[in-house]
C-alpha cells in the first residue's frame, strides 16, 4: 500500500513540475524571437542560440517528466536549465531595491524547484512511467535474448 502511495505521489509530482515548465516553453517557442531579444537586453550572448536551447529545455524536459523516461538526465537538463534562467533572470542583488524582494522570492521558488528536481533524480520516476522496453535505445542493439532491468530507473 505505501509502494501505491509513493508511486502515486510521483506522478502527481512529476506532472505538478511538468505543469510548470511546458506551458513556458510553448509560449517561449512561438514568441521565439521576443525571448531571444529579452535575453539580449540582458547582456546574455549568443541570444538566439541560448533561446532555442531553452526552449528545447522547456518542452522536452517536460515531456520526459510526464512520461518518465530518462529520469536523471530530465532532472539534470531541467536543472541546468533552472540555474541558468535564475542566474539570467532573478538574481535579486542586481535590482533596485524597490524590486529586490519580489526577485528574492522568484529566486528561492527556483532553488525550491531545484530541490524538487534533485528529489526526482534520486527517487526516479516510480511505476507510473512508460516502460524502458518501449523505448529506442538510440544506437545500442538490444542483444538476442537480452532483458532489461526491473530496477528503478
Amino acid at each position: 500500500m505505501i509502494a501505491r502511495t509513493n508511486d502515486v505521489a510521483l506522478l502527481v509530482a512529476r506532472l505538478a513540475v511538468a505543469a510548470l515548465f511546458l506551458p513556458a516553453g510553448i509560449g517561449k517557442l512561438f514568441g521565439l524571437s521576443g525571448f531571444a531579444a529579452s535575453l539580449a537586453g540582458k547582456g546574455v550572448p549568443f541570444p538566439e542560440l541560448l533561446a532555442a536551447l531553452g526552449v528545447a529545455a522547456e518542452i522536452i524536459g517536460p515531456v520526459a517528466l510526464v512520461l518518465g523516461v530518462v529520469p536523471r538526465l530530465t532532472a539534470l537538463l531541467l536543472i541546468a536549465f533552472t540555474v541558468v534562467a535564475t542566474l539570467i533572470g532573478h538574481s535579486f542583488w542586481a535590482f533596485p531595491e524597490a524590486a529586490q524582494q519580489t526577485q528574492q522570492t522568484q529566486f528561492f521558488k527556483n532553488v525550491a524547484i531545484i530541490g524538487g528536481l534533485l528529489f526526482y533524480f534520486v527517487s526516479g520516476p516510480g511505476t507510473y512511467r512508460v516502460p524502458a522496453r518501449l523505448l529506442p535505445r538510440w544506437g545500442v542493439p538490444k542483444a538476442a535474448g537480452t532483458r532489461i532491468a526491473r530496477g528503478r530507473t
